[in-house]
């Protein structure tokens, strides 16, 4: 996990990062309190104090010691998963107080501890504490609270007990049942939901850092979209983008905006199609173990994706039988147009939602379901009961399957 945060890049300009409790309509008149979250404006160059964090009656501002003793003292045993930013543990809070609670018993947690002393770390712990503290949707991950005591800074968030989507994708082993077709297109719909809500003209924020390890499964596997550390408020006025120094994950990225630092929400809709495209063919947007001209996924795959009569070479072997040619053709056509190369073919949010509930209400994926293709059903003919068991007892002790590690993907910089 460690290459999630250290492979960040720079941090960019102070001025262009961080939210104040001041909400401004497309006009840049003072609508504070109707709006679903603050507008960006700039933080001060060196951020440390607690009056930069937006006043929240939602989040709860928990001391160090409670976290400590929620965590068991941040115990190895309670580690999720670790990474450039620090380390997340298991913890248990009261469901009513909110207070540390002894180990099984109360509310399950995930407590995500800074451990950089860096200015972009602290940045981007703010970030993720105002965005997530002022918005709220049921495809948004929940933050209950924060500490920021000393030089501690950590996060408290709602435990997700299916863990990431990456996880779920691209984990290998006999004993592990590949996530179905139909779940994939259950939590395309689910962050496809959350990314609209963040795009909606009353929040208008472009989420920058869209992939499958920042898409996290509860028990039903809804998925929430979560890490807010580089989120932008988009632009307001006449202005057609914003202007940022380019931030990201290797191979999610739109051209456009690697070409320019030219920010829009069409960024957002390309990094989606290289995430469905990833949940339709089961590989990574970039994998350098793979043969000469399959390192990028993207590029591999665009020819298949043009042509009906290839779409099957690019589908994961896995799903064989489990989904029809029309719905396959369908999302495939989806996964293409957010990938155009120019913003202006791209789907907005709302219109990739509408083509994912359709793909959901396809009679012949459904006659599948019933012929025997069930979302949870391998299509195995040994193992499929002892998978099931081992995703759910996985799901429940927060293990491996709660917080894995993400994509060692390099990134890229532009000065």
């Amino acid at each position: 996990m460690g290459a999630c945060w250290s492979a960040r890049i720079k941090a960019e300009s102070p001025f262009h990062t961080g939210v104040n409790s001041k909400c401004v309509s497309k006009d840049g008149n003072d609508v504070s309190g109707s709006s679903s979250r603050a507008s960006a404006t700039s933080v001060p160059l060196t951020p440390r104090g607690a009056g930069e964090i937006i006043p929240s009656s939602n989040l709860k501002s928990f001391s160090f010691s409670e976290l400590k003793m929620a965590t068991r003292n941040f115990r190895p045993d309670s580690v999720l998963g670790e990474g450039g930013f620090g380390s997340v543990f298991k913890g248990w809070i009261d469901e009513n107080a909110l207070t540390a609670a002894k180990p099984g018993t109360g509310m399950i947690i995930a407590v995500k501890r800074l451990n950089q002393e860096g200015y972009q770390g602290h940045r981007e712990w703010l970030a993720e504490v105002n965005y997530l503290g002022q918005l709220y949707h049921p495809n948004l991950v929940k933050l209950i609270g924060y500490c920021l005591e000393d030089e501690h800074r950590l996060l408290v968030y709602e435990f997700m007990p299916r863990g990431s989507l990456e996880n779920h994708l691209f984990r290998r082993g006999s004993y592990f049942q590949p996530l179905s077709w139909n779940l994939r297109m259950k939590v395309a719909l689910g962050a496809a939901k959350g990314l609209a809500f963040l795009h909606s003209a009353e929040t208008k924020v472009i989420y920058r850092d869209f992939k499958t390890s920042n898409i996290l499964l509860d028990s039903n596997y809804n998925a929430k979209l979560s890490d807010f550390g580089l989120a932008k408020d988009g632009p307001t006025g006449d202005k057609s983008h914003v202007s940022t120094r380019v931030m990201g994950t290797y191979g999610y990225a739109a051209p456009e905006y690697l070409a320019t630092g030219h920010l829009t929400a069409k960024s957002d809709v390309y990094s989606f199609g290289v995430v469905l495209l990833e949940m339709l063919s089961g590989r990574r947007a970039v994998d350098k173990n793979r043969p000469s001209g399959e390192h990028n996924l993207v590029e591999w795959a665009k020819p298949y994706l043009t042509n009906k009569r290839k779409i099957f070479r690019v589908l994961d072997s896995r799903l064989e039988g489990q989904y029809s040619m029309g719905g396959a053709q369908k999302a495939a056509n989806l996964a293409l147009q957010c990938l155009s190369t120019e913003a202006r073919f791209r789907p907005n949010m709302d219109e990739v939602v509408t083509t994912l509930e359709q793909l959901q209400d396809l009679k012949d994926v459904e006659r599948n379901t019933q012929n025997g293709n069930h979302p949870n059903r391998a299509n195995h003919s040994t193992g499929g009961t002892r998978s099931r068991r081992r995703n759910a007892d996985e799901g429940q002790n927060g293990k491996a399957a709660s917080y894995p590690r993400p994509s060692a993907s390099p990134l890229y910089s532009r000065d």
